[in-house]
């Protein structure tokens, strides 16, 4: 089997903030929305595809993450999809979303959202909070 590797694609649209113990943490680059991507250091497409002990400490993860983001960034609604349409890496969004978010009510794919971006600060801080919070290591960017 290759070595684990993120997509190109997925490099490109995101900061890679570190991992846990089963996903890398993706941070989508545009800061108009907290938008999150874990990434299952799995070799299969499909979440239903990964063994089922494997899944459920994935999952594990995912919550974690889900209740840190809303909490957080005092989300009204979470989104979560592992769509892989364009990039079928088995990836899992998680966006937060707020009733006074430029997207709100619809969908964040194919919006045009304002370009706002993160400052290295906000990123380390990031960083930091889900180190401290979740236990996120660093990892290879």
């Amino acid at each position: 089997m290759p070595p684990f590797a993120i997509h190109p694609q997925l490099r490109a649209d995101n900061h890679h903030l570190g991992r846990f113990h089963h996903c890398h943490l993706l941070l989508n680059r545009n800061a108009a929305l907290p938008w999150f991507i874990l990434l299952p250091e799995v070799a299969v497409l499909e979440w239903h595809e990964i063994d089922e002990p494997l899944r459920q400490a994935i999952d594990r993860e995912v919550q974690g993450l889900a209740a840190w983001v809303k909490r957080q960034f005092h989300c009204d609604k979470l989104n979560l999809a592992a769509i892989g349409n364009r990039v079928a890496q088995l990836h899992i969004h998680l966006i937060g979303r707020r009733q006074d978010d430029p997207c709100w009510p619809d969908v964040v794919w194919g919006a045009r959202l304002p370009p706002v971006e993160y400052g290295s600060e906000q990123i380390a801080e990031l960083r930091r909070r889900l180190g401290a919070e979740l236990g996120l290591m660093e990892a290879q960017p």
